[in-house]
């Protein structure tokens, strides 16, 4: 116990400015502290178990001599019983920066789980389609949350509207999220327990079977691997109306759009369709950069006037949407014309690497967020026609069922 001082008063003490340490009395150990540049401060010296602690109290004035004798006499109190003051705050400031560290959102979890995983992904683009489809239907809900967080409501409110309309879709990001939070568990950032986006004993509790559940669509699609197989048939059928279903297909283009184009729509050097603004849902004039085989397509087309439709009907008026869907319906397809939009977005979202922002582009679906206003403004017109060719090359190539081509072309 450091020998007793005189005490000071508040008076007293407020005329110590001389640089040192300055024992102000009452607590044992208890001093104003005076820098070189004048700050000053209150410091508790004391012996415990066997090392000598300075214990810092805080600035003066701030913390006045009443408050500093009454802050000294409780680190002597807890050092009484056995406390050492210093390495209890070391211990707290340790344990607040290791909870810190724990802290993670969900999307960071995504990101370092990918990183660690890429390696042994013999597909090189399947980090590529992970990160895809996380953003289109995860980030949007979980991906700014602590991944401790995250609980079952929040992966069956992912999963939900996707579940019926996109099954095989949403049975995928229901796996990848169940991977990314079980290395989240093990990494440390979760608690011990049952994975939220865990099938059996979980999910399959509250929601249908991914093999027994029925595609309801309100625009029905044909699944992606049926796609080739159709193609085949479609090419084998003559006639203006099924020419003008393939171009639909090969552009991603909505029926109307394709059933009203007209030869001086295509820019033949270039390879682009401009469809007008008048025509599109949008308002907007819609570029369309031309795969090969669309090419083929309507080079093939008898020649006609500038302004003549590429696709007429027998008596040269508009194709009918009906004319295109009875196609479909002759081959007992639960499809619609614009449906295959909704097997593009499956395509460039499953199988391949392509911003998602691309392909949104590519349905000219307009929206509001920055980086997809960014990718209207320059259009990105190669970067598209690559996406556009490797789906023609992707529907007109036979495909084992179940199999996944690996989509080589870089963005």
């Amino acid at each position: 116990m450091p020998k007793a001082a005189k005490e000071l008063g508040a008076l007293a003490v407020s005329r110590l400015t001389a640089p040192g340490r300055h024992t102000v009395g009452k607590v044992a150990g208890l001093a104003l502290q005076v820098t070189p540049s004048g700050a000053r401060s209150w410091v508790l010296r004391a012996i415990v178990g066997g090392k000598r602690r300075e214990i810092g109290l805080g600035s003066y004035p701030a913390v006045s001599l009443k408050e500093a004798h009454a802050r000294a006499q409780d680190k002597r109190d807890e050092i009484s019983s056995g406390i050492d003051p210093v390495l209890a705050r070391k211990e707290a400031a340790s344990r607040i920066r290791s909870e810190q560290a724990m802290e993670i959102t969900f999307e960071e979890a995504a990101r370092r789980y990918i990183k660690a995983k890429s390696a042994e992904w013999s597909n090189i683009k399947h980090a590529d389609q992970w990160k895809n489809t996380l953003t289109e239907y995860a980030y949007p809900v979980i991906g700014k949350m602590l991944v401790r967080h995250v609980a079952r409501p929040h992966v069956v409110e992912i999963l939900e509207p996707i579940w019926t309309t996109k099954t095989e879709t949403a049975a995928r990001v229901r796996g990848r999220i169940e991977s990314i939070l079980d290395w989240a568990r093990v990494s440390g950032f979760r608690d011990e327990g049952i994975n939220p986006a865990a099938w059996r004993g979980n999910l399959d509790k509250v929601l249908s079977s991914p093999k027994k559940t029925k595609q309801v669509r309100n625009h029905p699609a044909l699944p992606i691997d049926e796609m080739p197989a159709f193609m085949v048939t479609l090419r084998a059928i003559d006639g203006m109306g099924p020419r003008c279903l393939e171009f639909a297909i090969l552009t991603a283009a909505r029926s109307g759009e394709a059933r009203a184009a007209r030869r001086q729509e295509i820019d033949f050097e270039r390879g682009v369709w401009v469809v007008p603004a008048e025509r599109m849902k949008m308002k907007k004039e819609h570029r369309v950069p031309l795969p090969p085989a669309a090419m083929r397509l309507i080079k093939a087309l008898p020649d006609g006037a500038p302004d003549a439709l590429l696709f007429p009907g027998t008596r040269g008026n508009l194709l009918s949407d009906m004319t295109l869907l009875m196609i479909l319906r002759r081959q007992k397809l639960e499809a619609t014309p614009h449906g295959f939009r909704s097997t593009f977005r499956d395509w460039a979202s499953e199988y391949t690497n392509y911003p998602r922002e691309l392909a949104e582009v590519a349905l000219a679906h307009l929206k509001g967020d920055a980086t997809e206003a960014a990718y209207w403004r320059s259009d990105i017109l190669e970067k598209r026609r690559r996406l556009m060719t490797d789906w023609a090359n992707f529907i007109g190539k036979p495909l084992k069922k179940g199999s996944v081509t690996p989509i080589n072309k870089t963005t």
